[in-house]
Parts: structure tokens; sequence; C-alpha cells
């Protein structure tokens, strides 16, 4: 019986999916698997039998990715599960910051006890006018599941969408409309665009990308959307744009000391993926993955091995070595399979960065021997029998 632990709620929809091989428990000392949202990992000791640790969501930064790796544990995440939840609040974003709609709402409740809040409206509202985004330019920064989503919708509401990833996949390619304008040049957006929304991770080479001297090419009056990672904005320039009226609006997902008291901010309280379905879709996508992992091995949507699937296995059994990846790995772990006069009948290997996977179906099962082979070869991080 495999052993799951949920370190949040996950939703019914997901663990409804563990068949009768599986259980959940409260004890993570004997989960191979652990089911997360956003309770943090980072000060976590690992039990031995911790095999694999899924994200019911995208953003892994409360996870230890490399920690995790050392000691052969999969991580996973849920590209995409969430995209429609966080999509549908970019468009309300996007009209939220075009028309005065929280002001007005605001402006009514004051005067709610007015016998005449008719009339009064009447007179008031041309305090709250505001534009349509029909028309206006949209640069989309990132085209991932969510960034795509947000793109083809925008052209559909009539917007002149520009869109900028130097790493679309050409899945993502394919899945993008035809009127979205895929630019390969960051400035075009920031010099062109009336809206910009940010789709991007937060990694090195996108931390505080909006910033002075972005700020300087943009658009007077220019509207920000942050749906993705409040790292991507240096909050002090942004303060200083909202207050010049360089930027007309930033809406952020992300509340924080700092932009919870910016002057035109539209603060959000991380409410992207905030929506029944959402939650049940990461959880169904982040419960297959692990089972697809656990009884078979192969990884998808992982955020630090490499992704590798060779389906069902149909031979005598399968082997998974976790390892890092330096030269002669691959001729080490067959010899010592050679060795045992154990014959492999398929196999993948895949790298990524400083990991590597090997898969590999076997025509007779390894005796112990042969695993503590396996084992004792310098870099390998896991030897699973499956």
């Amino acid at each position: 019986m495999r052993k799951i632990h949920c370190m949040n709620a996950i939703s019914k929809y997901g663990t409804d999916l563990l068949n009768d091989n599986y259980a959940l428990t409260d004890d993570i000392n004997e989960a191979e698997g652990i089911l997360v949202r956003s309770a943090s990992l980072h000060e976590m000791q690992f039990p031995t039998g911790l095999l694999a640790v899924a994200r019911a969501g995208a953003g892994v930064n409360n996870i230890p990715l490399d920690a995790c790796a050392e000691e052969g544990i999969v991580v996973f995440n849920t590209p995409g599960a969430n995209a429609n939840g966080v999509k549908e609040l970019v468009l309300a974003a996007l009209v939220m910051s075009s028309r005065d709609i929280l002001g007005g709402i605001a402006w009514c409740k004051t005067i709610a006890e007015d016998p005449d809040i008719a009339k009064a409206v009447e007179k008031g509202k041309k305090a709250f006018v505001g534009h349509e985004i029909k028309g206006k330019k949209l640069g989309v920064i990132g085209l991932g599941a969510i960034g795509a989503e947000v793109a083809n919708a925008a052209a559909g509401l009539g917007m002149e969408v520009y869109g900028y990833d130097p790493f679309i996949s050409v899945n993502a390619a394919w899945m993008l409309s035809r009127d979205v304008r895929h630019t390969t040049n960051l400035d075009t957006i920031f010099r062109e665009c009336d809206y910009i929304t940010l789709h991007v991770p937060a990694l090195d080479s996108t931390k505080g990308m909006i910033n002075k001297d972005t700020f300087a090419q943009m658009k007077d009056g220019v509207v920000i959307l942050n749906f993705s990672r409040d790292l991507l904005v240096d909050e002090a320039a942004m303060a200083d744009a909202l207050e010049s009226g360089k930027v007309k609006h930033y809406v952020t997902d992300f509340p924080n000391p700092k932009s919870s008291h910016m002057k035109n901010a539209i603060v959000v309280p991380h409410l992207g993926a905030s929506t029944e379905e959402s939650e049940d879709n990461c959880a169904k996508m982040a419960v297959k993955e692990i089972m697809d992992y656990l009884e078979n091995g192969n990884i998808r949507n992982s955020v630090n091995y490499p992704a590798c699937d060779m389906g069902i296995c149909k031979s005598a059994c399968r082997v998974a070595v976790l390892h890092m990846n330096i030269p002669n790995m691959i001729g080490q772990i067959t010899g010592a399979l050679a060795a045992g006069g154990i014959n492999i009948s398929d196999m993948t290997n895949k790298s990524r960065d400083k990991y590597a996977y090997t898969l590999m179906d076997l025509e007779n099962k390894p005796d112990e021997m042969a695993l503590q082979k396996l084992n004792a070869i310098q870099g390998v991080l896991r030897v699973r029998v499956i």
C-alpha cells in the first residue's frame, strides 16, 4: 500500500483518483508521495522513503528543488491546470484598470442612505468615466499556458495584442491566435503598448524586469498587470512611476507592505487560481503525475528532473535510476546490470541541467547484488525497482 501525505487541503476530485493501492496518511514519515499547495517545505527534513512531491499549482518557490533532487525526490507542478482561472481574472483586471469600477462602487456605498440616490448617481457618475479596452494595445510577456490564453482572449475582445516569449514551444505557438503579433523584441512591448501583463517565472533573468529603465520607454499612463510574481517588478520604481502618473494603474495579485500602500495600485489578495475549478484541476493533475511516477517511473511536468515517459512496463520489471548528469553514467549503469547477466529490453536516458534520469525495462529482475552495484556508482542518487 503506497502512502500519500497531504500538506494542505487538496480537492477530493484529485484524491478520489487514488485507487485501492493507495492510502492517505497523516504521518509524513511513512509517505512515498506528498501533495502540497502553499505549505513551505524549505525547513523540512525529508523522510528516506519519500519519492515524489507534487505541487497542486504552477509556482514551486515553497519547495527546495535542488535539495529534493539531491535526495532523489522528483518534484512536479501542474502547469496550465489553473490557466483559465488566472486568465479570467486578468481580463477582469484589464476592465477594472480601464474603468473606475471599484471607485464607483465605493462611492455608491457612501450615498447608500440618500433617498435621492438615483439622481445623485446620474450627477456624480461622470467622475468615474473610463476607457474601453477594444482597440488598445496589450503586451503579453510570457506565452506559456496562461499568457497564451490571455493573449487569445484579449485578441478576441478586439485588443491589438503583442506577445513576447523567446522560449515559446512549438505546441504553444500552434495554440496562439493568428491575431497575436509575436515579437522577439521586449522593447517593442514597452514602447508600443497601453497595457502590459506579466506571465513569466521569477528567475535571475526576470527579477526586476519592470524597473526605472523600462518605465522610461513606456507610454505615459501605461497600465501594468502582474499575476505572475511580485519579484518581477522593482517596487520602489513602481511606486515612483505611480506617483508621477507615468503608470496609471498597477494591478498586482501579490499584496505586500510596499504594494499595499502604492498610489493607484489595485491590490488583489492572490486570487489568480482561487476558483473551485482551478483547485480541482490542479489536484487532479498532481495526483495523476505522482501516480504515474510511483507506478511506472514516468516523469511529466517535473521542475527538477527531466521529462521521461516509457508508458507501462511490459517486461519482467522496470528500474529507474536518478543520478547526476556526468560522463560515463550510462556505461556504468548498464555495466553493473550486464555483470549480473541482466538484459535490457528498452531504455531511455534524459538529462536536465545537473540531474539526469535513466529508465530501463529489464528481461529479468535484478538481484540484491546488482542493485548494490547500481547504488554504489558515484553520482547515483536513488535506484528504484518498479
